[in-house]
């Protein structure tokens, strides 16, 4: 299993800041298909995904224990 993070807008629209998700073998990509699938996430393509506290692109493979983290843009000034 592996800890799925969600930050900002997006733990608001999942109603927690995280779940347990069986996705080792899967790239980003897929995980993020899957995630905005289960939750009805939408524009998961602009969200920064890191894996173990390190940015990851969509094609990184997610390994057993992994935690991931769906960081969106932010904006400020």
């Amino acid at each position: 299993m592996s800890k799925i993070l969600f930050f900002a807008h997006l733990r608001d629209a999942v109603g927690q800041d995280s779940v347990e998700m069986d996705v080792s073998g899967k790239s980003v990509a897929e995980v993020k298909q899957i995630v905005s699938e289960t939750y009805g996430l939408q524009k998961l393509e602009t969200v920064m995904v890191a894996i173990n506290e390190e940015f990851a692109t969509d094609s990184e493979v997610i390994q057993e224990g992994d935690t991931i983290a769906f960081i969106p843009p932010v904006s400020g000034g």
